[in-house]
């Protein structure tokens, strides 16, 4: 890479692109944000503010912003594109950059799910495509607070395929934690284990801290979990090891009593209040959601091979309610989440 001087373009100003992208700018990185209308002109206009659990809080200001709703002005130049679109947008995106961007631009996707390098590669032939996975939650202001604020609520750093010399050390900047991997396709199936939750805070209408810190929610994620394990298992799939502990002993962890959990779990638990899903704020909003990236992977793997997800595809159904009813979260209870009191 051309180390500080490379012009890194964010492909989706959404929460993770303007904390990623913010983060960027702050380190003296040229960074171009491309994304939707209204984001890109609340940039313009009053900058932006990225702060972070650990006690950050800077703003970049509006004349040191370079943003676009341009896929042409923003990809053009690029030397590394970080790919930060909802998953449903991988295909558009892929083609933009198809279109548009430099046939030697690494392009990084740092999105939810498993499958969306793949597609960036199918999509991107001959082009050098790499694995990212994004291992904390950002919340995004409410619309209409100014400026717009990306706030990193949660611990965690961006894990990216090793391999390309100098990237690590462009995007490794202070608030924003870089690590290269060489596994990480079984990074992603790790982090979509606890993915799962996003469902379970968008249908309770709860605050993460305050879903997990319930044992009755925690029990419905591990019984999702062990569903999902089942299928990595018949699969051969070894998901990493990236929380501290073993991704099998997850489901036990988190049915412990909530005394017990609290102590075992500080780093899982290390959430600001407020903090949300992606999944809750796309219901908010309403967007279509990421189900079929996460509960919907676990069910088409273990179709595969043969296996019940029961679990994962009543709350795929539930989610997909709450979609077309086009109400926002519904705030169920565990008991109508699992279909009856769940045992802990």
């Amino acid at each position: 890479m051309g180390g500080a001087t490379s012009t890194i373009a964010i492909a989706g100003a959404g929460s993770i692109g303007c904390h990623v992208g913010g983060c960027l700018a702050l380190a003296g990185r040229k960074v171009v944000f491309l994304g939707r209308g209204r984001v890109v002109e609340a940039m313009r206009e009053n900058g932006l503010r990225v702060s972070d659990l650990d006690g950050r809080d800077r703003r970049v200001e509006a004349q040191a912003i370079s943003a676009t709703d341009d896929p042409a002005t923003a990809l053009r130049d690029a030397d590394v594109i970080l790919v930060t679109v909802k998953s449903g947008a991988t295909g558009e995106m892929a083609g933009l950059i198809a279109a548009h961007g430099r046939p030697e631009a690494v392009v990084v996707s740092l999105q939810n799910g498993v499958d969306n390098a793949d597609r960036l590669r199918a999509a991107l032939p001959g082009r050098r495509v790499l694995t990212g996975m994004v291992m904390f939650n950002v919340v995004q202001s409410p619309d209409g607070e100014t400026p717009l604020r990306a706030h990193r609520a949660s611990q965690g750093e961006v894990m990216i395929d090793d391999g390309v010399d100098g990237l690590v050390g462009l995007l490794d900047v202070d608030g924003l934690a870089v690590e290269a991997r060489a596994d990480m396709k079984a990074v992603q199936w790790s982090k979509l284990l606890m993915n799962l939750n996003n469902a379970l805070v968008a249908l309770s209408d709860l605050p993460l801290a305050r879903q997990l810190a319930d044992r009755s929610w925690r029990a419905i994620l591990a019984a999702e979990i062990d569903e999902a394990l089942a299928a990595m298992r018949a699969a051969g799939i070894a998901p990493a090891r990236i929380t501290g502990l073993p991704p099998s002993l997850l489901p036990k962890v988190l049915r412990l009593p909530d005394w017990l959990f609290g102590i075992l779990a500080r780093r899982m638990l290390a959430i600001d209040p407020q903090a949300r899903s992606s999944m809750w704020d796309d219901l908010k909003r309403g967007r279509p959601t990421e189900i079929d990236e996460l509960q919907g992977a676990v069910i088409r793997l273990a179709k595969q091979a043969g296996i019940p997800t029961p679990l994962n595809e009543r709350v795929t159904a539930l989610v997909r309610q709450a979609e077309a009813a086009k109400r926002g979260p519904p705030g169920l209870t565990p008991d109508e989440v699992s279909g009856g009191p769940r045992s802990a």
